[in-house]
């Protein structure tokens, strides 16, 4: 696409100390920041799940009571959910990759974006302090009207939730403003690299959706205290109406966590293809038009809940509208992979990786998407295998894949090939076996966020939960491979992949400037031939 220098001091040799990190407009050093904080409560996020797994390995109480379990289970969907996915790749990886992609020096609004960090820091701050203010055990949706009854620390949880949404909203417009008026001279909207387009479409769901949970959130903690009647029935509230609105946000929020991971792998297939993606315009209009259609099939998560049957058809043929860009997305990907000239290192099998879980989880939300299928499977394991074969066979696998692809960009350095292909087997390996099983389970009719269970459902929760230990130890590998690529890792040169974004045109570590010659584009970004 573009030359430019490979010289100059990188922003890891600044000024060193915790001070010049906390106080860093650099928007590599607040994408480094994001990655730690995202690991750090990912681990806590996992620990939990780790819990679950362990009080459901046999029928009866393990190691918690009920109370404990259903606390237990909130503050692990919490975490991942708004800690986690939802910042996880547009923070981190967005924040040090979108620039570099656009050939731009920084974001639009560096103090914004240091902001939207410290945001995330004070919301799960005061969201870790209910843990302590008695707990709360509403499940991550705060679902009315318990949430404003019930006397726990819901009203920290809920709070914290609230600022986190501030951090989310002042990215996606750093990220609007940065795609418009930051790109480098000759980069056209049809010559921005995908992952651009999956994090400017991302951003777009960011700014108009998450007001919509801020709102909603708000008027929860103002009956909770002020006792005003908007949910609750005994105040002339009405408790459906919190689900309309959580789910207006929530719905479009999985493609918060989705686009940008989809944006990943087009990254990752294309540089490992050595190929020119396969239907590029097709590839980003797709993006638009997932986003697009994402606020209007929310309806689908209530269809047990009283909405007439006209809104029930009406929303299951929208949702079943959204699987239109999703396919057109992964037919690209695997045309783009055939009879190209392949290179299986652990990039590409995070993204082969996701490609599979993704493509059961979109299958098995096209049952979910039928009314008359999901009365059945509404509120059972079902339920949960689908969203964690979106979310975590999703998200989590394009977010593995995105740390070893741009790795060497960040840090300048190699990780093992061998562990991180061997945290790959685990963690696929394991995923399958945790979640596969609980499909079986829903179709069996066991409920979902119950303390306990029948003895018939035993053994395969056991297997379920031998799975999500074999994802630990694999996530663990995973850590190990980054700690050493950072201590021990060989010389990465500044493009290793032989890949043709703006990136890696430029040093890795990228100097602090990103580009010592502003580069000017000339073609695409992925020629290839």
């Amino acid at each position: 696409m573009a030359t430019a220098a490979h010289s100059g001091k990188n922003y890891l040799n600044e000024k060193s100390g915790l001070w010049s990190w906390l106080t860093s407009l650099d928007h590599k050093r607040i994408g480094i920041m994001y990655m730690i904080s995202v690991m750090i409560f990912f681990a806590i996020g996992g620990t939990f799940a780790m819990l679950l797994r362990w009080e459901l390995f046999g029928a009866g109480p393990t190691i918690m009571n009920a109370h404990q379990y259903n606390q237990t289970m909130t503050f692990h969907g919490a975490i991942m959910v708004f800690m986690v996915i939802i910042p996880g790749i547009p923070a981190f990886l967005g924040n040090f990759i979108l620039p570099l992609h656009l050939g731009a020096k920084d974001v639009a609004f560096p103090r914004v974006n240091l902001m939207s960090w410290y945001c995330l820091m004070v919301g799960s701050a005061i969201a870790f302090w209910s843990l302590f203010y008695h707990g709360s055990d509403t499940g991550w949706t705060f679902y009315t009207p318990y949430s404003v009854t019930t006397q726990n620390g819901t009203i920290w949880l809920v709070f914290g939730a609230f600022i986190i949404g501030f951090s989310s909203i002042l990215t996606g417009l750093n990220f609007i403003v940065t795609t418009h008026k930051l790109r480098a001279p000759g980069m056209s909207f049809w010559r921005m690299p995908l992952f651009v387009w999956a994090l400017y479409s991302t951003a777009l769901l960011q700014v108009l959706a998450t007001p919509v949970l801020a709102i909603t959130l708000l008027l929860l903690a103002m009956e909770r205290l002020l006792g005003i009647g908007v949910f609750d029935p005994n105040l002339g509230g009405d408790p459906v109406l919190f689900q309309h609105f959580f789910w207006f946000y929530s719905h479009p929020a999985v493609y918060i966590m989705i686009l940008p991971a989809m944006g990943v792998v087009s990254e990752i297939i294309t540089a490992f293809s050595h190929k020119t993606i396969f239907g590029y315009k097709a590839i980003a209009l797709s993006s638009v038009g997932i986003a697009a259609v994402s606020f209007f099939v929310w309806g689908h998560h209530m269809f047990v809940s009283g909405q007439s049957e006209i809104a029930g058809i009406i929303f299951s043929f929208i949702t079943m509208l959204v699987g239109v860009p999703t396919a057109i997305k992964c037919f690209n990907w695997v045309a783009t992979l055939y009879r190209g000239s392949v290179r299986f290192d652990s990039p590409l099998l995070f993204a082969l990786g996701f490609l599979f879980l993704f493509t059961i989880g979109g299958v098995t939300g096209i049952i979910l998407a039928t009314v008359g299928i999901d009365v059945h499977f509404h509120d059972t394991y079902f339920v949960v295998a689908h969203f964690h074969y979106v979310m975590v066979g999703g998200t989590l696998m394009a977010i593995m894949g995105g740390i070893y692809y741009w790795f060497p960009k960040m840090f300048g350095k190699l990780v093992n090939e061998f562990w991180a292909r061997l945290s790959f087997v685990f963690i696929f390996i394991g995923f399958n076996v945790t979640f596969f099983p609980q499909f079986v389970l829903g179709a069996m009719g066991m409920p979902r966020r119950y303390f306990d269970y029948l003895p018939e459902y035993e053994p395969l929760n056991r297997i379920s939960s031998f799975g999500a230990w074999t994802i630990g130890v694999g996530f663990l590998i995973g850590l190990g491979v980054i700690i050493h690529g950072l201590l021990r890792g060989k010389p990465a040169g500044p493009n290793p992949w032989g890949a043709k974004t703006l990136e890696w045109t430029t040093a890795s570590p990228p100097p602090h400037e990103n580009f010592l010659v502003q580069p000017v584009v000339t073609a695409g970004p992925y020629e290839y031939r």
